[in-house]
C-alpha cells in the first residue's frame, strides 16, 4: 500500500510504500507544521484516513468531526437508524461510550431471540474490557442498567461512572474503543498518543492495540520523544519546517531511516533547537557541570547526557547526520589525566577538553579568583596569592601520588591499545604480554612525570599545576571562599558565588566568562 505524503520543499511530494511498516511517527518541534502535516495526510487519504485525538475526545464539545469513520459520524448514524441511543451526547468519549452500550443492550435484547450458535463470542464492548483489564488489572467493570461502572480492587463497593475516570483511563477507553469501531484497511492518524499517559502504560497500549489490529496501518504525530523510541521499529518522518508558497503549504521534512542510532538528547537537540548543540557531563539537575556551562555558552543549547563516553558519542553520532539537519554539535568532557595526544585527538573530534583537571579547577583559576575578590571588595593580588601558595603546597604534598595516578592512567591506554593487535595461538598473547611493561616502561613514564611537576612548582607555574591536579577538596582546603570575602568558608559558597554573578549578570560576569572559555581555546 502506497501513501501519498505532503508536497515536500525542494523535491517533489514522495509516495510511500508502507506494506514494510505497520506504522508511521511523525514528529518534529512544536510550531514545526506536523498538525497541518497530518491534516494533508487525511486529506489526501480520503475515506481512508481516521484522526483520533485523546485532547479533543475529552475536552471538545462543539466542533464535530463529520468526515468518514469518524465518533462523531457513527454517532450521528446510529440515532438516524433508530436505537436505545440519547441524541443529546456532547463530545467524542461521551458519544463513544453511549455507542458501545448501545451496541452492546441492542446484542442482550437479539440474544434473548437468536439460536445458540448464531449468538457471537464476544461483544465488541466485551473485546474493548479485555483489553482494558490486561492494562489496568486492578480495575473491575459492570455494565448496569445501560451504564458502564468502574471500581477498584481495594474499594470494590465504591463504583463509578465512565465520567468519573482520571484522563488517563479516560484516554485508554477513548483509544480501545474507537479502535474497535474503525474499519478494516483504515489509516489511523493518532495526534499526540502520549498525551495523558504514563510513558509505561503508553507504550503498552500502543503495542497492544497495534497486536489487535494489523489490519490497520498507524500514523502517530508527536513531538514526544520517549514516544518516538518506543515506536523505532517504523518509519520515522522529521517534520522541520512548513511555509505557504503561492498559496499552498510546503513542508521541509525527511526520513529517518535508522533512528536506533540516536538517544532521546540527540533527538531532542536535531528536533527542538536552532542554535549549535552543546553536550556535556553530568545529570543535569545537580552537577556543577548542567549549572556552570548553560551560564558560560549561553549561544548553544547545553545538555547534560551523564558520563564522557556518552557525551563523545553522541557527538560524533550528531555530527554524522548532517543530512539531518543544519546544526553543529560540540561536547566537553573532563580533562581528568588525559595526555595531550588524547585531548588532541578529542578536539579534533569537536570534543572541548579544558585545560584544567576537572570541573571544580575552573572555580580555581585565577582570574575568577580575582573576578570574586574583586567583588567582594578585596585585593585580588593578596587573595590570588595566599591561595596560590596554599595549592602549591599541598601539591608539593602530594606529587608522587598525582604522577602515580597519572602514570597508571597512561598505561592502562598503553595496554588498550596494544592488546587488541592480533594473535596467531596463546604463545603469541602471552609473550606480547610479558613485553608490555618494557614497551610501555611505567617507570620511566612516572619518573618523567615527576620532573615536569617539580618543574611546575620550581617555576610557580600554577595554570599547570590545575591541569594535572585532582583534588575534588580543593576549593575547600585553600580557603578560597573566606579569603574573598564570602560568609562561609566552603567549596559551595565559592561555586554559588560565581554561578550568581554569571547568572544575574552582574559586574565581573564578562570577566568570569572570557576566563572559563579560556581554558578550551
Amino acid at each position: 500500500m502506497n501513501i501519498p505524503f505532503p508536497p515536500r520543499k525542494g523535491a517533489p511530494a514522495p509516495e510511500v510504500d508502507i506494506s514494510a511498516t505497520r506504522h508511521i511517527v511523525v514528529i518534529g518541534a512544536n510550531g514545526a507544521g506536523k498538525t497541518r502535516f497530518a491534516n494533508r495526510l487525511a486529506a489526501d487519504l480520503g475515506g481512508n484516513a481516521v484522526r483520533l485525538s485523546a485532547l479533543k475526545a475529552l475536552y471538545v464539545k462543539d466542533n464535530e468531526d463529520n468526515s468518514e469513520g469518524s465518533i462523531d459520524s457513527i454517532y450521528r448514524q446510529t440515532i438516524a437508524e433508530g436505537s436505545l441511543l440519547r441524541s443529546d451526547l456532547r463530545g467524542e468519549f461521551d458519544r463513544l461510550i453511549g455507542i458501545l452500550l448501545n451496541e452492546e443492550m441492542l446484542t442482550l435484547l437479539a440474544d434473548k431471540f437468536d439460536p445458540p450458535e448464531k449468538k457471537p463470542k464476544a461483544t465488541r464492548l466485551e473485546r474493548v474490557m479485555g483489553h482494558w483489564k490486561h492494562l489496568f488489572p486492578d480495575n473491575h467493570v459492570l455494565v448496569e442498567s445501560g451504564r458502564m461502572l468502574f471500581s477498584r480492587q481495594d474499594t470494590p463497593d465504591d463504583s463509578y461512572a465512565a465520567t468519573k475516570l482520571s484522563d488517563g483511563e479516560k484516554a485508554v477507553m477513548y483509544y480501545l474503543g474507537a479502535i474497535s469501531l474503525i474499519p478494516s484497511g483504515s489509516v489511523i492518524i493518532v495526534d499526540s498518543p502520549a498525551r495523558f499517559l504514563h510513558p509505561t502504560t503508553n507504550s503498552a497500549l500502543w503495542e497492544r492495540i497495534e497486536r489487535w489490529r494489523p489490519d490497520c496501518t498507524f500514523i502517530y504525530i508527536t513531538h514526544d520523544l520517549q514516544f518516538a523510541s518506543s515506536r523505532s521499529e517504523g518509519l520515522m518522518v522529521w517534520v522541520k519546517s512548513c511555509e505557504l508558497q503561492r498559496g499552498n503549504w510546503e513542508w521541509d521534512y525527511d526520513f529517518i531511516t535508522s533512528p536506533d542510532v540516536l538517544d532521546d538528547d540527540v533527538y531532542l537537540a536535531i528536533l527542538g533547537e536552532r542554535k549549535p548543540v552543546l553536550f556535556i557531563e553530568g545529570d543535569g539537575k545537580n552537577s556543577i557541570d548542567a549549572k556552570l556551562y548553560p551560564l558560560i555558552f549561553n549561544d548553544y543549547s547545553v545538555k547534560s547526557l551523564g558520563g564522557c563516553d556518552r557525551v563523545i558519542e553522541s557527538t560524533r553520532t550528531f555530527n554524522s547526520l548532517k543530512a539531518l539537519h543544519s546544526l553543529n554539535a560540540f561536547g566537553i568532557v573532563d580533562r581528568d589525566r588525559r595526555d595531550e595526544g588524547e585531548v588532541g585527538y578529542l578536539r579534533k573530534k569537536q570534543i572541548l577538553v579544558p585545560e584544567v583537571a576537572e570541573v571544580e579547577n575552573i572555580f580555581m583559576l585565577e582570574e575568577v579568583i580575582r573576578t570574586v575578590a574583586r567583588v567582594n571588595r578585596r585585593d585580588p593580588d593578596e587573595v590570588f596569592a595566599k591561595v596560590k601558595r596554599t595549592i602549591m603546597k599541598l601539591f608539593e604534598g602530594e606529587l608522587r601520588q598525582q604522577a602515580l595516578q597519572h602514570t597508571r592512567h597512561r598505561v592502562k591506554r598503553g595496554v588498550e591499545h596494544r592488546i587488541d593487535g592480533r594473535f596467531a595461538n596463546i604463545s603469541q598473547l602471552e609473550n606480547h604480554i610479558s613485553d608490555l611493561a618494557r614497551e610501555i616502561n611505567p617507570r620511566g613514564i612516572y619518573e618523567e612525570l615527576c620532573r615536569e611537576f617539580r618543574r611546575y612548582l620550581r617555576d610557580g607555574d600554577y595554570a599547570a599545576i590545575l591541569k594535572v591536579y585532582n583534588r575534588k577538596t580543593m576549593i575547600s582546603e585553600s580557603h578560597v571562599a573566606r579569603l574573598c570575602g564570602l560568609k562561609k568558608d566552603d567549596k559551595d559558597s565559592m561555586i554559588r558565588a560565581v554561578l550568581d554573578i554569571l547568572r544575574r549578570d552582574l559586574d565581573g560576569a564578562d570577566e568570569l566568562r572570557k576566563a572559563v572559555k579560556g581554558i578550551f581555546l
